[in-house]
């Protein structure tokens, strides 16, 4: 193999990521030999690091900018890790020109005879059973008639499924790899003669893992890409052994019907080749009396039986079936009238005006965002139909309706987008109108859900570059701290003297409250501050600093 050099990492960056303590223990693992470098190359060093158990640790990179892999469960828990500081730390004091322990492995393999090679293999699946059984089934493969072979990757399946304890996070990898281990062998099968049997034991492993999910923490999401392998497995015979067509439609149309996981969603669509027309044709059929059995939905709520409510629960599953045949036809007027099915909420009308706006139905679209206003005006306005409804009223030539509906929003739930579109229709007049609202309503005692009318008006005077105006507001009512920081950003140039006092504030909480983060995030402050007065104030505010948390060392260390 051609030497190369091997990466070296910045201690420094590599001290920042882990953070101090992380680091010393990295550090003391490395100096007392405890990794042990089994591949290094250019941007990629594999090792093992020996801690409470051996860890293997995953290193790529090189420089300031690295990322890595580490088996323990700090990783896990946490990030980056003392084992991955240690191995970066070896890989800076290895002295080899680049190392691979698999390429000295293969050579060695290569010169050994085809018994030798049979017999390390079986020594050492009698020391790994899962490797035992990944071999069993391999051989079963090629030897086992389907009756036995069946039987064998049914009991496979139903082993790697089993869950007998709640798997947390920390197992659930090895229990996916022990199931994505299984599927291997069923996906050896969905090519050839036994792609019958490949699609039963795809349909039994989706059922399997479907019943497993509950008892597993699946965080990385391992059990939907189990899913979505057994389900192109199941794809995968199917095209192999072409079963008869509507009875293959209405076997995918139930499983999708009763689909907790997505796992056949869009079936339609990847089944489309194999399913044919007469199978879409029956697909369509189930969809739309399915479809027709669901009550019409409007703002106004709806009264169901029970029956009805087990198909509403299938109307999303449902619209995307028939909307595949209505694009796959050009039908937009279909495809309008499946979204208009459902109008039971302010987000179902902007779904469906932006829909008809996307497919030329401009007026539409406007029609319909409209209505979307009125049918629930009584209740808190959706901002993003509002938005739109007036973006679109404004292109139809309909500005007064635009800021009609504007300001209907704003003084039922006013938010600075509200009044900055409504800036746009007016001038002075616009911005005193809404500032008054909001004086009234802050006089009254009122409250805007999470914030007070005081706070969009430091906002709007902020936008307005009337900073004076912001200020008395915040001296008068008071201000989170921060909307406080913002207004103390903003108005440095003008305002020095209360940006300023704020910044002081602000350096004094990061300081008494944080860690080397927040020492550092202070020091850039002082720094900005040191921009906004003369040489002996920031001197003597340093000073006073200093004395203060004179027992913070690292803090001390960023005051220079």
């Amino acid at each position: 193999m051609q030497a190369k050099s091997p990466p070296r990492f910045d201690v420094e960056v590599l001290r920042e990521r882990a953070g101090a303590k992380v680091f010393a223990r990295g550090e003391a693992y490395s100096v007392s030999g405890q990794v042990e470098i089994l591949v290094i190359g250019p941007r990629r060093v594999l090792a093992e690091v020996a801690g409470t158990e051996d860890y293997r640790v995953e290193l790529t990179g090189q420089g300031k900018e690295f990322d890595g892999a580490c088996s323990c469960p700090a990783y896990g828990d946490w990030g980056f890790c003392k084992h991955l500081v240690a191995t970066a730390l070896a890989a800076n004091d290895a002295r080899t020109d680049g190392y691979d322990a698999f390429a000295r492995i293969r050579n060695h393999l290569k010169q050994k005879g085809v018994d030798a090679l049979v017999e390390m293999i079986v020594d050492m699946a009698e020391q790994d059973t899962a490797l035992l059984r990944k071999l069993d089934n391999a051989a079963a493969l090629m030897h086992a008639d389907d009756k036995t072979l069946g039987a064998r990757l049914r009991k496979a399946i139903d082993d790697a499924t089993r869950v007998r304890d709640f798997i947390d996070y920390r197992k659930a990898s090895g229990w996916v790899a022990n199931v994505d281990s299984v599927l291997d062998s069923v996906a050896g099968l969905a090519s050839g003669t036994r792609a019958a049997l490949a699609c039963e034991l795809a349909v039994r492993a989706i059922e399997r893992i479907e019943q497993a999910i509950e008892g597993i923490d699946d965080s990385d999401g391992g059990c939907g890409a189990l899913l979505g392998r057994a389900r192109d497995i199941h794809l995968a015979a199917v095209r192999e052994i072409r079963p008869e067509p509507i009875q293959l439609a209405r076997d995918l149309f139930a499983r999708e019907m009763q689909d907790e996981y997505g796992t056949f969603d869009g079936a339609v669509a990847l089944y489309a080749e194999v399913l044919g027309e007469s199978g879409l044709a029956e697909y369509r059929r189930l969809a739309a009396e399915a479809w027709e059995n669901l009550s019409p939905c409007s703002g106004r709520g709806r009264q169901q039986e029970p029956e009805q409510q087990e198909f509403n629960d299938n109307s999303d599953q449902l619209m995307r079936i028939l909307d595949f045949f209505a694009e796959r036809a050009g039908d937009v007027d279909a495809r309008i009238a499946l979204r208009a099915k459902d109008l039971s909420s302010q987000w179902d009308y902007l779904q469906l005006a932006e829909f008809c706006r996307t497919h030329g139905r401009e007026e539409e679209a406007v029609r319909r965002a409209e209505e979307g206003l009125w049918v629930f005006e009584d209740e808190r306005p959706d901002e993003r139909l509002v938005l739109f409804a007036a973006d679109a009223l404004s292109k139809a030539g309909r500005s007064a309706n635009a800021e009609a509906h504007l300001w209907r929003a704003f003084e039922k739930t006013p938010s600075l987008h509200l009044y900055s579109r409504l800036r746009k229709f007016g001038g002075e007049e616009t911005r005193d109108r809404a500032v008054s609202f909001l004086e009234a309503k802050q006089a009254s005692g009122a409250r805007f859900h999470w914030f007070q009318p005081s706070d969009l008006l430091v906002r709007i005077w902020m936008q307005e570059k009337m900073f004076d105006a912001a200020w008395a507001v915040a001296r008068k009512h008071g201000l989170s701290p921060v909307l406080k920081d913002e207004l103390a950003r903003a108005s440095e140039a003008t305002h020095p003297r209360e940006a300023l006092e704020v910044h002081a504030e602000r350096v004094v909480l990061l300081v008494t409250t944080g860690g080397n983060a927040a020492y550092a995030e202070a020091a850039k402050l002082i720094a900005r501050m040191a921009t906004m007065r003369s040489k002996k104030e920031q001197a003597d505010y340093v000073l006073g600093l200093k004395a203060r948390f004179d027992r913070k060392r690292n803090f001390m260390k960023l005051l220079v």
